[in-house]
Order: structure tokens, then sequence, then C-alpha cells
């Protein structure tokens, strides 16, 4: 009898201590879902590669890409709350931000060097343009209030253009930009590498890149404000890799040839001999690089007023 209730009394005090290591532990963090809009282009290739390889999941975070075709369909997605962060450029992030903080650049994604360009100019193969020169009051393919109407205007300005010498047209959306300079309906455009390497095998000519000034050329990753104050571990374990992504990518990025073609992010006939040069390590957009976007929108008449560094660029979450 002695021995029956000895046993009866260990194996509650038994339950009672499980239950109360049970009550003591931490809750485990119900996993993080990160929506993001992201254009065909090859600045996104870490983001395929970290969702491919696990590196998302490894830092307990699930990450969700929205496929849009253009700028303006991924700021509306962006706007509406459907998706969380995105692609894009220092430009839109002003726009963004020009009357609250609603959006912050949390990394640089690509970046332009003197050796490797990632915008050019070009003209038609048929239209007769050659130098720089002969693109004064020529219509220039662009997606307007984006980096790559900034571009067109710094690049032909440190040329020696004027305003008045820089005419474009918009053309949002990149296959067509590209599709209208190869049948010569357009006689100019500024596109992304690699599209504008599919022009140039369409014999259209360079006039001039962004090897010239890198400092202008770059795309970032950026976050809504409202994701990020919920979620910052999110967002950290989101960086960290991607940082994982591109250590993989700079080693060796022809183990990716298959995904890059997959996701669209480099044509067809370009997929045999295109070489991917290296991406920026963890780093975010200088003082100087935004404050140069801010006077060019508020010279364009785009914005009224400056919208600080501080409040739309953060470091903080960076590897």
């Amino acid at each position: 009898m002695y021995s029956k209730t000895r046993l009866t009394f260990t194996i509650s005090a038994l339950t009672f201590v499980t239950l109360l290591l049970s009550a003591c532990a931490p809750a485990q963090p119900e996993s993080v879902t990160l929506k993001l809009a992201l254009l065909p282009v090859l600045d996104t290739l870490p983001v395929h590669v970290a969702a491919s390889e696990g590196f998302f999941e490894e830092q307990g975070i699930n990450v969700e890409i929205i496929p849009v075709s253009s700028a303006p369909e991924r700021d509306s997605i962006v706007t509406a709350g459907e998706a969380d962060g995105m692609l894009n450029e220092i430009v839109s992030t002003l726009f963004y931000n020009k009357d609250e903080v609603r959006v912050q650049i949390v990394r640089t994604a690509r970046a332009a060097t003197s050796d490797a360009p990632i915008f050019r100019i070009l003209a038609a193969a048929e239209s007769g343009i050659e130098s720089v020169a002969d693109l004064k009051g020529v219509k220039i393919g662009v997606s307007e209030g984006t980096i790559i109407e900034y571009l067109t205007d710094r690049l032909l300005e440190a040329e020696g253009f004027t305003s008045e010498d820089i005419a474009t047209i918009a053309v949002p959306k990149i296959p067509d930009r590209l599709a209208l300079l190869g049948s010569g309906e357009m006689q100019a455009a500024m596109l992304p590498d690699p599209a504008s390497s599919i022009a140039l095998l369409g014999g259209a000519n360079v006039i001039v890149d962004d090897t010239s000034h890198p400092e202008f050329g770059f795309s970032v990753l950026t976050f809504r404000k409202e994701t990020i104050d919920a979620h910052p571990d999110a967002i950290t374990g989101f960086l960290v890799a991607i940082e994982q992504a591109v250590e993989k990518i700079n080693t060796d990025p022809t183990q990716y040839a298959e995904l890059m073609a997959e996701k669209g992010l480099v044509p067809p006939p370009l997929m045999a001999t295109y070489q991917v040069n290296p991406f920026p390590t963890a780093g975010v957009p200088t003082q100087a690089q935004w404050d140069d976007a801010v006077e060019w929108a508020m010279t364009k008449g785009l914005l009224e007023n400056g919208v600080v560094y501080q409040d739309s660029v953060t470091a903080e979450y960076l590897p």
C-alpha cells in the first residue's frame, strides 16, 4: 500500500514539474511572411537564390514573391499594402516618403562599377545616332519618375547637355522599350542590363552608360515602415539570408544559370554567354547619393520639399 501511494505521488510530482517547465518555456515565435513585389530583373537574383537555398527558412521567415511587370504596378501593390517590400530605386523611395515616412531602404541591391554597367542609353540600329551629341532633342524611352529617367538626365548632363537638350518619352515596361527600340519605332532608350545586352544583339548601339558615373547606377531593397516596425527581427533575418545568397552568387554565378532562366532574369539568347558581375555586399546608399536624387526630383518639379535621408535609409538591420 505504501509503495503504491509513493508511486502515485512520484508520478504526480513529475507531471507537475513537466507542466511547470512547459509553462515557463518561451513560446516559439510564429514564422513571419514577408511579401516582396519584384520586377523580372537580375537585381533580384539574391532573393531568388536565398529562397531556393532555404536561407530564409533558416532565419525563420517565409518570403512570398509577387511578380510585377513595371514600376507603376509594383508601386500600386506596395501602396495598397499587398506587399511588404520591393526592389526599387532611390527615386521612387523619395516619392513614397514625400508626405510621410512610409518606406525605408534597408540595402543596396545591385550597383554599377567602372567596369560593369547596369544602365545604358542605346540607339536603334538604323537610327543614324552614333554619338552622345546626336541624342540632342531625340526622344529617349524611359520609365518616368524612376532611376531610369534620373540616370538619363544625369548621364547626359555629365556629357554637357542642358535640360532643353534632353527629350524623353514614357514607356514604363522594359519589354516594350526593348521591342520599340528593336523595331526602330523608337530611336533611343534607356535600358537596364541584361535587357540592354539583348538590344545589342539586335544591332542597337551603346551611346553612354553608367560606367562613366557608377555612383548613379544602383537599385535598392526597400520595406514598408509599418512592416519594419512590426517585425524588425524578420528584416534582419531577411538581410542575413540575402548576404548568404550574395556570397554564393559571387563565388560562382554559373551555378544559378537554370534559376536565372526559370525566373526570366536573363533572356534565353544570352544564357550561354552572359557574365553576371559581382553583387555588392551589405551596404546602403550614401547621403550624397540621396541628396543628389532629391535635388533632381525638386528641379524636375516632382518634389516640393526635401525628404530627410535618415528617415528613408537605414543600415540598422544589416548583418
